[in-house]
């Protein structure tokens, strides 16, 4: 999984320019932040750092996904919506709280997800310690799971 980001040309947008010049107390340099943390100019190393422990922050569920529409097609069948559950991880939130290879992930967090992405970005904004309501097509049946983060 990628970092996620967002640049912003302050020479257009006068209020970001604003909020980096507060953060910073910089002006006229590079200002990157990330998770709260700034760094002023280009730092490869400390940016590396704060990178890889952000990465560490970010809760996994343990499971291998893919979109079910594309799993569907290759089986000749109708297309659905959600994520396919591949693997599951030995001893992952996503094996205590129930979730099992097969499945197929349409709502997390009362949100409709309709492709493996969907469930991706959601997980980005989770941290460690939060708990996720997950809504599983499981053959005939709709299950509601509760993961642990």
């Amino acid at each position: 999984m990628g970092v996620q980001y967002r640049e912003i040309d302050v020479t257009r947008d006068p209020v970001a320019a604003g909020e980096m010049v507060r953060k910073s107390g910089q002006q006229g340099v590079p200002v990157i932040t990330v998770d709260g943390q700034v760094v002023v100019g280009f730092d490869p190393r400390r940016l590396q750092a704060l990178i890889g422990q952000a990465a560490r922050k970010r809760p996994s569920l343990g499971l291998s996904i893919a979109d079910a529409s594309k799993m569907a097609m290759k089986a000749g069948g109708i297309p659905i919506f959600g994520a396919f559950v591949g693997r599951v991880a030995s001893g992952s939130p996503a094996e205590r709280a129930g979730v099992r290879s097969g499945d197929i992930i349409t709502e997390a967090n009362f949100r409709a997800i309709t492709n493996a992405g969907d469930l991706e970005k959601l997980l980005e904004t989770l941290t460690a310690g939060s708990h996720l309501s997950l809504v599983v097509t499981r053959g005939d049946k709709v299950l509601r799971i509760q993961v642990s983060l």
